[in-house]
């Protein structure tokens, strides 16, 4: 059962990440991949809220994980898009734009969840 949880949330995590790269980009148009930034940032929100803020429910409903966690947090935030955008950025010779890309995307990651995880204890 737990791969039909994740199968749904992948599947709602990847959707949801592509319509927010079109609205970012109808609203911002940019050569920056603003809409993955702002994707992995709301996913680590979401994980960091998930695992700090629910983990007593986690173990009361065992869905959250597979359909949450695994499922739409794996679809939603996406490693290998980031890093094609940053290699696209340094291909077309904006390098400033590809380290800020890599510094915005890491270290704000990085500081969500450990911000969620110093708070909650």
């Amino acid at each position: 059962m737990n791969w039909v949880l994740i199968f749904i949330g992948g599947g709602l995590g990847s959707l949801l990440r592509y319509l927010i790269g079109i609205v970012s980009l109808k609203f911002w148009p940019t050569s920056f991949p603003l809409g993955t930034l702002i994707t992995n940032f709301l996913a680590c929100l979401l994980l960091g809220f998930i695992v700090y803020c629910l983990s007593e429910k986690m173990n009361q409903y065992d869905w959250i994980k597979p359909l949450l966690l695994i499922g739409f947090c794996g679809g939603f935030s996406t490693f290998s898009t980031f890093s094609h955008e940053t290699v696209q950025l340094i291909n077309s010779g904006c390098f400033t734009m590809a380290g800020l890309n890599i510094l915005l995307s890491l270290f704000t990651g990085i500081a969500i969840i450990f911000f969620l995880s110093s708070t909650v204890k």
